[in-house]
């Protein structure tokens, strides 16, 4: 039998009762590091991995089981904007590509097995020396008066800590760090800051690969409209009105039919009723699925995502804004990270569609448009970088840079920035892109 003190703390209850006073308490240090990255997701694990490769000390936090954020733990499945990138996006395609399925091979990784990914993930960062700690969570930050931040704390099965860095990098995708922090942010568009829906993924199995071929995404002409009409005509009224299947591998395919409307990604019990209305969503498709019969007879979930997909969250105000103009004119610049050529992706706002999304600024195409460093770089915290969806933008630009193909780079692009920055003993606002850039990017 193990035994230990129990450690009791005092709170004051409000006369109100809408809030308690805890009493001050002293928070252990659970460590001093470089580089601290906030996140594990595709630009969590890129920023992690380019830092300790540059050269620094690097520990990631992350709240999920495991590494990859909505790639594993939401069973994303595709990646999207990622074939005209180079640099670590690159290096987890091909790994993704050689020890994948042959579908993974045909897309050149970009369709890809979650499991595969979490321990591709897992190897590279261990190998390049980064301390990971998983299952917890940044809970709030600590600044000085020269605008930095000097800790961050955390709450897992450890308890309360708190984390001392030189740099940190918030890839959290709903800027969780930066707002703890104090940054200025944006949300959503309109005086409602009306965000994209969330939505949750599921893996499936029990149909005939060569039978379903139609209704699959990478090789079905019509595969939405197909499988929306499938739905349609034997009463499956799907929330996300272009239903999109996968195949993976073997008899294993994910699927997307879900859109949770106005729920805020900072609000828990909203987020908890949003994932148990989309789970069970997903169970009453398979169900009537099911129930067509003939390919469909056998039909069965093997795992809906832990984590539902979240689109939307917190827009940091970075040293740089970029904009619908950017997009539409086809933004160059030296300071580039990346080049996005991924469309504007608003899907709707409410079950009613996006018709109050103004298109015209697009007319004439998308212009593929540069990602600059200065959009990771966060305006009021001087040693704080972002990376992934909550970087410096606007609702339209927000709406093609969001994807994960272009979150790895903007990672590569912060991890590089934040150990370099170290070395050369300047804030990260301080730095030239063409002076500390990779070769190949």
């Amino acid at each position: 039998m193990i035994s230990g003190e129990v450690v009791r703390t005092g709170g004051v209850l409000a006369p109100d009762g809408r809030s308690l006073n805890e009493a001050a308490r002293q928070v252990p240090i659970g460590g001093r590091t470089q580089v601290m990255v906030c996140g594990g997701g595709p630009a969590g694990i890129a920023a992690a991995l380019a830092a300790a490769r540059a050269g620094a000390d690097v520990r990631l936090i992350e709240l999920a089981g495991c590494l990859g954020g909505v790639w594993t733990a939401g069973l994303l499945t595709k990646i999207l904007d990622a074939e005209n990138k180079h640099g670590i996006m690159a290096e987890l395609l091909r790994a993704f590509s050689q020890r994948g399925s042959d579908v993974a091979k045909n897309t050149n990784g970009t369709v890809y097995d979650p499991e595969i990914a979490k321990v591709v993930l897992e190897e590279l960062l261990v190998k390049a020396g980064v301390k990971i700690m998983l299952h917890t969570r940044v809970v709030g930050a600590v600044t000085d008066q020269s605008k930095r931040i000097v800790a961050i704390l955390t709450e897992s099965k450890s308890g309360r800590q708190a984390w001392l860095a030189d740099r940190f990098v918030d890839c959290t995708g709903d800027g969780d760090l930066a707002a703890q922090a104090g940054c200025q942010f944006e949300v959503g568009t309109g005086t409602d800051c009306a965000c994209q829906p969330m939505s949750m993924l599921a893996l499936l199995t029990g149909v005939d690969p060569e039978a379903v071929k139609p209704y699959v995404r990478e090789t079905g002409t019509s595969a939405k409209p197909l499988l929306r009409d499938l739905m349609e005509k034997h009463g499956i009224m799907p929330s996300y009105r272009g239903p999109t299947l996968r195949h993976l591998h073997s008899g294993v395919y994910s699927i997307m039919t879900n859109h949770e409307y106005g729920v805020s990604a900072f609000d828990a019990e909203a987020i908890t009723e949003a994932t148990i209305h989309a789970r069970q969503e997903i169970h009453d498709i398979v169900n009537g699925l099911r129930k067509v019969g003939g390919i469909w007879k056998d039909l069965a979930i093997v795992a809906t995502a832990e984590q539902i997909g979240i689109r939307e969250g917190r827009r940091i105000k970075g040293r740089y804004e970029i904009t619908a103009e950017d997009v539409a004119k086809g933004l160059r610049t030296d300071q580039a990270i990346a080049r996005a050529t991924f469309p504007i992706d608003v899907h709707a706002l409410s079950g009613k569609g996006d018709k109050h999304i103004d298109h015209t600024f697009a007319k004439g195409g998308l212009k593929p448009y540069d990602i600059p460093f200065p959009a990771l770089v966060a305006a009021d915290v001087d040693n704080l970088l972002m990376a992934g969806r909550c970087i410096s933008g606007d609702f339209i630009a927000h709406a093609s840079y969001r994807v994960t193909g272009n979150s790895v780079p903007m990672g590569e692009a912060a991890g590089i920035g934040a150990a370099k920055s170290i070395q050369m003993k300047v804030m990260p606002h301080e730095l030239d892109w063409k002076q500390i850039k990779p070769e190949n990017s």
